[in-house]
C-alpha cells in the first residue's frame, strides 16, 4: 500500500504509521508503546531510513513507501531531514504486540460484563459492557476479541446461548449542539485571521490555547455522551476517533472557523482507548469496581449547576473524586487523565439535565456560553399580548408597574444607605470592613463566570469592584477546618491584624445567613487586595497552564520576588505573637502586585486558641512537592516546615523548572530538590540554573552569577530532608542578603531517590518521604 509522506495519522491493515511534529512525537509515542506495541530492542530510538518498504540504513527516503508486514520489526524512527517536510516525524508501530481488539456486539437481549464470547466453540473474549442506550438501534454489548479471531459480521455467542453479530463499535453521540449552544468562539475567530494558519505557521499563542481548550471542552460534551450510551470513557480506536473529529470539524466549518483548527488542536490518539491511563480504568464497570456505585459526584453534582453554589460544590466534588482515583491509580502523571474521566462521569452519568444542559456545559466543562436572548423575546411578546388585551389594562399596568418601580426604587436607595451605615459600624480598628453578601454580590456582577479568577487554597475565587471603585479579589471558602463561624470570626481576627508589604492584605469578610441557601449553610467569604498580575507561576514558566506564552522573569525581577517572599515569612515566623506557620508555601500562593513584586497569600489556614498559643495539627495540609517531609509524614510542624517549601520555590524560580518533573527518565530526577542538590554536588552548576538566566550577549548585559549561584545554594539548602540541615528564615534571608556565609551543601539521607526504597509497582512517589500520599487524607491534596 503505497503511502505519500505529509503530516496527518494513517492506518494500515498491518500497523499505525503516525507522521507528526517533533513536538508531539515523544508524547504519542509513549502512548503506543502503552498500547502493548514493543520496541525493536533495547534502543527505541534506533534510526533506520526506508526506500520502497525495505529497511536500508544510509539509503535517502523516497516521496512514496509501502507499509511493511508485521512482525518484520516494531518500531521504525524515521531522521529529521532524510525526506520532504523538514519538521515531520514518523514512526512506524505494527500490531504485533497488541493482541486484543475492542468490537461491538448486536445482542437481542442484555448480556453480563464479564460474559465470555466464543466463535465456533472457542473462547475468543470477554464482554466489557453493555448498553441499551437511546441511540442505540438494539442493545449493544462491548467486548475485546483476540485479534484476526473475529471480524466485523461475524456471529459470536455470549455466555452459553446468547447470540451475537460482530460490528465496529459506533460513536453514540453527535455535534448538533455545537451548532446550537450559545458558546464563545471568538478566541477561535482570531486564529481565522492569521495568514499563516493553514500553512502551520506562526499562530498567536495565546489565541491558541484558549481556543483549543474551548475545543477540547465543546468535544467533552459529546465524549459524555458517549460515555452515557455505551459505557466506554473513550473511542474504541483511532479510526472512530479520526472520524469522530472530522465530524466536529465539519461543524465548525459551518460556523465559519478555521478548517484546520482540529489538526493544531487535536491528537485522535488522545481520544483512544487505553487499560494504561487512570487506574486501568475504560468503562463504567470499571470505574465501580474502584469508586463504588455511589461517590461525593453523585451528590454533588446531580442537581442544577446554574446555580453557582451547586456548581462550586460539584468542582469541589470532582476534586475529591479525582484525588481518589490518584491514589488508586499510584501515579501522579495520571492526574489529568482522571480529571478528565472525573469530568465526563460527571456530565454523563451523574447529572439529571445531561451533557447539553448549560450548567454542565457552563460548570463541568467551563464553556463560555453568551447570554440568550430567548428571555428578552419572550418579555416582549409578553408585553405586545398585553397592549392586545385593552387599553385598559395597560394603563392599570402602566400605573401599578409606574408605582412598583418608585416603590423598589426607595426602599433600594434606603437599603444602600443603610447597608454603608451598617458598614461604616462594623469598621474595625484594624481596618477590616464586615461586607454584607449584596455588597459582594454588586462587586463580582453576582459571581459572573466573566469575574471568575480561579481556585485558590480552600476556595474559589473572582475578581470585584467595590462602590468606590476599588478592585478586590472576593475568595468563597468551600472547604477549611473551622467548626463554624466562630471560629472562623477568629481566624479573621488573626489575619487582619497582619500588615506587611509582602503579605497580601485582608480587606474584610462576610458570612451570610444560614436561611439563604438551602442547605441551611452559612457561607464564608475574604475579601482580600487584588493583585493585578496574577500568581508567580503564571509567570515562571515559558508556557503557563491556559497555555499562554510568557515574558521570562528577569533576573531583577526573580531577585526581588525571593527576598519579598523571604521577608514576608520571616513577618509572619518571628513578627507576629504567637509566630503564624503558613503550612502552603507555592508558587501559586505567591501573588504579584502592579509592579512585580511578592506577596505571600492564603497565610489563613492558621488558627489561633483561646490560650493565645499558635495551633500545631496533625491534619496535614499542604501541596505535593512542597511538604516538608517530617510534616508529611508526621504531621510535625514548625517554622522549619515552611522554610522547606521556600527552599523549593527558589529552586523553582532559579532553575526554570517545575518542582514535579513527570517526564523525567530518572526517579533521581523527579523531584527537583533532588535533581538539583545532585547537580550542584557533581558541579554542574549552569545545568541547574535557568538558561535565561546564564545567556547574554555581552559582559555588560551579563546577570552576576555568583549572587545567583548564592540564591540557588540557598534554596538547596532550606529544602534540606533534614530539619537540623535548615536555616530558619531570618538566617536564610542574611544569606541571600550576603549578610553572613552560606555553608557548604551537606550530603543527603539515603533515602530520598534511593533505589532500594521504591516500591515493586515502580511508583516515582515512594522515592521521597515528602511525596508519600499514604499519609495523608486525599482531600488535602486538592490544596
Amino acid at each position: 500500500m503505497p503511502i505519500t509522506v505529509g503530516v496527518g495519522n494513517i492506518i494500515s491493515e498491518e500497523g499505525y504509521l503516525l507522521l507528526m511534529s517533533p513536538a508531539a512525537a515523544e508524547s504519542v509515542w509513549k502512548a503506543i508503546l502503552g498500547h502493548g506495541a514493543v520496541p525493536m530492542g533495547s534502543n527505541a530510538w534506533e534510526t533506520l531510513r526506508i526506500l520502497q518498504g525495505r529497511p536500508a540504513p544510509g539509503k535517502e527516503l523516497t516521496d512514496e513507501f509501502n507499509v511493511l508486514e508485521a512482525n518484520l520489526w516494531n518500531a521504525v524512527s524515521l531522521n529529521k531531514g532524510c525526506y520532504k517536510g523538514q519538521e515531520t516525524i514518523a514512526r512506524l508501530v505494527t500490531y504485533d504486540g497488541i493482541k486484543q481488539r475492542l468490537w461491538g456486539i448486536r445482542v437481542s437481549s442484555p448480556v453480563e460484563p464479564g460474559s465470555t464470547i466464543s466463535v465456533n466453540g472457542k473462547k475468543v473474549g470477554k464482554v466489557t459492557s453493555f448498553t441499551t442506550g437511546k441511540r442505540a438501534s438494539q442493545p449493544l454489548g462491548l467486548g475485546y476479541i483476540k485479534r484476526k479471531a473475529a471480524s466485523e459480521g461475524d456471529s459470536v455467542i455470549i455466555g452459553d446461548d446468547v447470540e451475537g453479530t460482530v460490528v465496529e463499535v459506533p460513536f453514540l453521540a453527535h455535534f448538533g449542539y455545537v451548532l446550537r449552544a450559545p458558546w464563545s468562539s471568538s478566541n477561535c475567530k482570531v486564529l481565522n485571521s492569521t495568514p499563516q494558519l493553514s500553512n502551520g505557521s506562526a499562530i498567536p499563542t495565546s489565541s491558541k490555547g484558549q481556543c483549543c481548550q474551548n475545543l477540547l471542552s465543546l468535544f467533552g460534551v459529546a465524549m459524555a455522551q458517549h460515555l452515557k450510551e455505551t459505557s466506554l470513557f473513550q473511542l474504541p480506536n483511532l479510526e472512530t476517533s479520526a472520524s469522530c473529529i472530522q465530524e466536529f470539524q465539519s461543524k465548525l466549518n459551518s460556523l465559519s472557523l478555521p478548517s484546520n483548527l482540529t489538526s493544531f488542536c487535536f491528537d485522535p490518539i488522545q481520544f483512544v482507548n487505553t487499560p494504561y491511563i487512570c487506574a486501568s480504568i475504560q468503562t463504567i464497570q470499571d470505574w465501580d469496581k474502584k469508586l463504588g456505585n455511589s461517590t461525593v459526584l453523585n451528590s454533588g453534582c446531580r442537581s442544577d449547576l446554574e446555580d453557582l453554589t451547586a456548581c462550586d460544590g460539584c468542582v469541589a466534588a470532582g476534586f475529591r473524586v479525582q484525588q481518589q482515583l490518584i491514589a488508586i491509580d499510584g501515579n501522579a502523571s495520571h492526574s489529568t487523565d482522571c480529571f478528565y474521566f472525573t469530568i465526563l462521569y460527571a456530565a454523563g452519568i451523574v447529572n439529571e439535565f445531561g451533557p447539553e444542559s448549560t450548567g454542565v456545559m457552563s460548570c463541568i466543562f467551563s464553556i463560555d456560553l453568551k447570554k440568550d436572548s430567548s428571555s428578552s423575546k419572550r418579555h416582549f411578546a409578553l408585553i405586545f399580548g398585553l397592549a392586545g388585551a385593552g387599553m385598559a389594562v395597560l394603563c392599570m399596568s402602566l400605573v401599578l408597574g409606574l408605582y412598583i418601580w418608585w416603590n423598589k426604587r426607595w426602599r433600594k436607595n434606603d437599603d444602600v444607605e443603610m447597608e454603608s451605615t451598617v458598614s461604616r459600624r462594623r469598621m474595625r480598628p484594624n481596618t477590616a470592613v464586615w461586607f454584607k453578601f449584596q455588597e459582594l454580590e454588586r462587586a463580582t456582577d453576582n459571581f459572573s463566570q466573566k469575574n471568575f479568577v480561579g481556585r485558590g487554597g480552600f476556595g474559589v475565587v473572582y475578581k470585584g469592584t467595590l462602590a468606590d471603585g476599588t478592585n478586590v479579589a472576593v475568595k468563597k471558602i468551600i472547604e477549611s477546618d473551622f467548626q463554624g463561624n466562630d471560629e472562623f470570626c477568629n481566624e479573621v481576627e488573626i489575619i487582619s491584624n497582619l500588615k506587611h508589604r509582602n503579605l497580601v492584605s485582608l480587606r474584610g469578610c462576610c458570612v451570610t445567613d444560614k436561611n439563604r441557601i438551602e442547605n441551611g449553610e452559612s457561607e464564608r467569604f475574604l475579601v482580600y487586595d487584588y493583585m493585578p498580575n496574577g500568581n508567580l507561576e503564571d509567570h515562571l514558566f515559558a508556557v503557563n497552564q491556559g497555555g499562554i506564552l510568557k515574558q521570562p522573569l528577569t533576573w531583577p525581577q526573580r531577585k526581588n520576588i525571593i527576598l519579598d517572599v523571604a521577608k514576608g515569612l520571616a513577618y509572619l515566623h518571628y513578627g507576629v505573637k504567637p509566630a503564624i506557620y503558613h503550612r502552603d508555601i507555592k508558587a501559586t500562593n505567591i501573588l504579584l502586585d502592579e509592579d512585580m513584586r511578592a506577596r505571600v497569600a492564603d497565610f489563613g489556614l492558621v488558627k489561633q486558641s483561646r490560650e493565645g498559643q499558635s495551633h500545631l495539627t496533625t491534619r496535614v495540609a499542604g501541596t505535593h512537592g512542597y511538604l516538608a517531609p517530617e510534616y508529611a509524614l508526621y504531621g510535625q510542624l514548625t517554622e522549619k516546615s515552611d522554610v522547606y517549601s521556600f527552599g523549593v520555590v527558589v529552586l523553582e524560580i532559579m532553575c526554570g523548572r517545575k518542582v514535579l518533573d513527570f517526564s523525567s527518565g530518572s526517579p533521581r530526577s523527579f523531584l527537583i530538590t533532588d535533581w538539583a542538590w545532585s547537580k550542584v554536588k557533581a558541579g554542574k552548576m549552569n545545568e541547574v540554573l535557568d538558561a535565561i538566566l546564564v545567556k547574554t550577549e555581552d559582559s555588560v548585559s551579563a546577570n552576576p552569577r555568583a549572587i545567583m549561584v548564592r540564591f540557588l545554594l540557598v534554596g538547596i539548602l532550606c529544602a534540606h530532608v533534614m530539619v537540623a540541615l535548615r536555616p530558619t528564615i531570618l538566617d536564610a534571608l542574611k544569606m541571600l542578603e550576603g549578610d553572613i556565609e552560606v555553608p557548604e551543601i551537606p550530603d543527603r539521607p539515603a533515602p530520598l531517590g534511593h533505589p532500594s526504597f521504591y516500591n515493586a509497582s515502580g511508583n516515582t512517589f515512594s522515592i521521597s518521604p515528602a511525596l508519600s500520599c499514604l499519609q495523608m487524607p486525599a482531600g488535602d491534596m486538592l490544596r
